[in-house]
């Protein structure tokens, strides 16, 4: 099926990115159509995935942790000072699980565990 371009980033702007840009969001692991086979070699939701600076703070257990995190991102230019700002801010005014519930160890192995 063809589409012409500009069809295609109307209709689907975020899927034209991806094909335009040459790269997937979406890692594909399997290579067998066997039921059996793609069970034991199931996709992973978080291969490839990088955490940002918000899954870490939501490993913490105190604002000072965060704060850390926080500071240690910003001096490596991982984040923006602004972004730290904004960031810190939310944890001021919502408290720390303001960014989401806490994150415990082995959270990424859990979800990606197979589901029966």
């Amino acid at each position: 099926m063809e589409i012409e371009k500009d069809r295609l980033k109307k209709l689907f702007p975020n899927l034209a990115e991806e094909v335009f840009r040459g790269e997937s969001k979406v890692r594909i692991d399997a290579s067998s159509v066997d039921t059996a086979d793609g069970d034991k070699a199931a996709i992973r939701r978080f291969a490839g995935f990088s955490a940002t600076v918000i899954d870490f703070v939501r490993r913490c257990d105190t604002e000072e942790e965060a704060k850390e995190i926080i500071s240690f991102m910003e001096k490596r230019n991982e984040i923006s000072g602004e972004y730290a700002a904004e960031i810190w801010e939310k944890i001021k005014k919502e408290g720390l699980r303001g960014l989401g519930p806490k994150k415990n160890r082995g959270f990424y192995e859990e979800e990606d565990k197979p589901q029966p």
